[in-house]
């Protein structure tokens, strides 16, 4: 559905995209993450079409994203990462506004979503506070049932609770078949979201993986309170590896398959058992960390 292809576009070294290439599927969710000034801003550009590479392309539904820019806005909810309102407008005002340029004569999903949100539209923009001016953005993109979404940013500005709907929102969408693009810095918001996800560094992609395998391969620590020495020293004589002991308190880590673990515990009596998760976030610092590209 989305298509970048050795895309390069230089500001200078280290500033802008370069030979980045990579492909969002038909209905699926993909994380694009990076800091700020690592290149997300500068791809999603591209394929809005704002502006032209120095090389390589991009494409939506086989469609070059600049030169066929005006048609690909029809099936396309942009939010950009720096929103830009007409601040006397009320929210209900902006938002009809961009329904008639749309040509949208049923406004049921706009209500919806105003609703979801739980936004006041009858409230001028310039007097909006950074979370509820998020939401009005959020609805403009999301209320012409588009078939891609590329959000910059989703949820800055939005506090936890309404990030959490974010993700209730993103769910409801890709049930519906709806490809997304979505830059973030939250490494919880991919996990919880995304399909498979890649991270920029320097305008180069130096990670690019799916998140169901990640979640498989991800490392976990557990926290273990046995009852006795005696059940230690079974633990100590096993193949388990113990990254931390104190008193008959261990931290046993695994990879994978945890069945092994399970089973010397089941010969043991253990007091307590809870998972210590390592989180998506330190799994791709590895990939950021190196720089080494895996494109």
């Amino acid at each position: 559905m989305i298509q970048i292809n050795n895309l390069t576009k230089s500001y200078g070294p280290n500033k802008g995209v370069f030979d980045l290439s990579f492909q969002v599927n038909e209905g699926e969710v993909f994380g694009f993450i990076g800091p700020n000034g690592a290149g997300k801003t500068t791809t999603i550009r591209h394929l809005l079409g704002f502006i032209h590479s120095d090389s390589g392309s991009c494409s939506i539904m086989g469609m070059d994203t600049h030169d066929f820019a005006a048609k690909l806005q029809e099936d396309i909810g942009y939010l950009s990462g720096e929103i830009a309102f007409f601040d006397q407008m009320t929210g209900l005002s902006f938002l009809r506004l961009l329904s008639e340029m749309r040509g949208l004569i049923n406004h049921d999903r706009m209500n919806e979503l105003i609703h979801f949100w739980d936004l006041d539209v009858s409230v001028k923009i310039r007097k909006m506070s950074k979370g509820m001016k998020q939401k009005l953005g959020l609805v403009s993109a999301f209320m012409h049932h588009p078939k891609i979404l590329i959000l910059d940013e989703p949820t800055s500005g939005l506090d936890p609770l309404m990030q959490t709907k974010f993700v209730d929102l993103i769910h409801q969408e890709k049930s519906k078949g709806t490809t997304i693009l979505m830059s973030s810095h939250s490494f919880e918001e991919i996990e919880r979201t995304c399909d498979r996800a890649g991270i920029i560094k320097n305008g180069k992609l130096v990670a690019l993986e799916d998140i169901k395998t990640l979640k498989k391969e991800q490392r976990k620590v557990f926290m273990v309170s046995l009852a006795s020495k005696s059940d230690i020293e079974k633990i100590n004589s096993s193949t388990l590896e113990i990254v931390k002991q104190k008193g008959l308190d261990l931290e046993i880590t695994t990879y994978g398959d945890i069945n092994p673990l399970i089973m010397e515990l089941s010969k043991c009596k253990v007091v307590s058992f809870d998972l210590k998760k390592q989180s998506l976030e330190k799994i791709f610092m590895k990939y950021y960390e190196s720089g080494d590209s895996n494109e």
